[in-house]
C-alpha cells in the first residue's frame, strides 16, 4: 500500500507527464537527426571552396539537441520509474536533473535568440565570397569550380544570384541557375528562410518541453512530500 487520495492522483499525473516528457525526448532526438541529415542543409553546409567552408554553428547546435533528446529520454524514464515505485531518492534525483535541464534550456534559448541570424549571415557571406570570386576570376578551371559550388546553392534553394539581373561579367553564372529563376528569388532571402524555418521548429519544441518540465517539477516535489508524510513510510 502506498500513497492515497490526492497524492495518488499526483503520482499518476506525474507518470503521465513523464511519459509525455520521454516522448518529447524521442521527438527532439528524431528531429535533431533529421536536421543533421536533411538534404538541403547537408548539401549546403558540406560545401568547400579553396579552403573556405560554410559555418559549423548549425551542426554544433544540432549535436547539442541530439544530446538533449537522449538525456530527456533517460530522465523521463527515471521519473516514470520513480513515480511508480514511490521512491523519494529517485524522485529527488529526477527533480535535480529537471532543474539542470531547465536551466540549460533557458540558457540555450537566450543564446539561440541572440544568435538566431548568425548561421544564415555566415552562410550568405560564404555564398557571396564564392560568387564574387567567380566573377573576378579569369581562369576557366577556377571559374568552373566556383560555378559548381554556386550550382548546389541554386538547385537546393531554387534561387539565383543576389537578386539582380546578370551583368556581362556574371553571365557565366546563368547556367548554374534553374531555368525559371534567372532574374528573381535571390539566394540571400532563400538562405534566411531556410534557417528561420528550422529555428521556428526548434523554438516550438523547446517551449512545449519547458511547460512540461515546470509541471513535472511541481508534481515531483508534491509527490515526494506526500511520500515522506505518508504513514506507510
Amino acid at each position: 500500500m502506498g500513497v492515497e487520495g490526492c497524492t495518488k492522483c499526483i503520482k499518476y499525473m506525474l507518470f503521465f507527464f513523464n511519459f509525455i516528457f520521454w516522448l518529447a525526448g524521442c521527438v527532439i532526438l528524431g528531429v535533431s537527426l533529421w536536421l543533421r541529415h536533411d538534404n538541403k542543409t547537408s548539401s549546403l553546409l558540406e560545401l568547400k571552396y579553396e579552403g573556405a567552408e560554410p559555418p559549423s554553428t548549425f551542426y554544433i547546435s544540432v549535436y547539442i539537441l541530439i544530446a538533449v533528446g537522449a538525456v530527456m529520454m533517460f530522465v523521463g524514464f527515471l521519473g516514470c520509474y520513480g513515480a511508480i515505485q514511490e521512491s523519494q531518492c529517485l524522485l529527488g534525483t529526477f527533480f535535480a536533473c529537471l532543474v539542470i535541464l531547465f536551466a540549460c534550456e533557458v540558457a540555450a534559448g537566450i543564446w539561440g535568440f541572440m544568435h538566431k541570424d548568425k548561421i544564415s549571415k555566415e552562410l550568405i557571406t560564404f555564398y557571396d565570397s564564392v560568387y564574387d570570386r567567380g566573377v573576378s576570376l579569369t581562369d576557366n578551371e577556377q571559374k568552373q569550380a566556383a560555378a559548381t559550388v554556386l550550382k548546389v546553392f541554386h538547385e537546393t534553394l531554387n534561387c539565383c544570384g543576389k537578386g539582380t539581373l546578370f551583368s556581362g561579367a556574371a553571365m557565366w553564372l546563368s547556367d548554374t541557375c534553374p531555368q525559371d529563376k534567372k532574374t528573381s528569388d535571390n539566394c540571400h532571402t532563400k538562405i534566411k528562410e531556410l534557417f528561420s524555418e528550422k529555428i521556428y521548429l526548434i523554438g516550438i519544441a523547446a517551449l512545449v518541453v519547458a511547460v512540461i518540465m515546470i509541471f513535472e517539477m511541481i508534481f515531483s516535489m508534491v509527490l515526494c512530500c506526500g511520500i515522506r508524510n505518508s504513514p506507510v513510510y
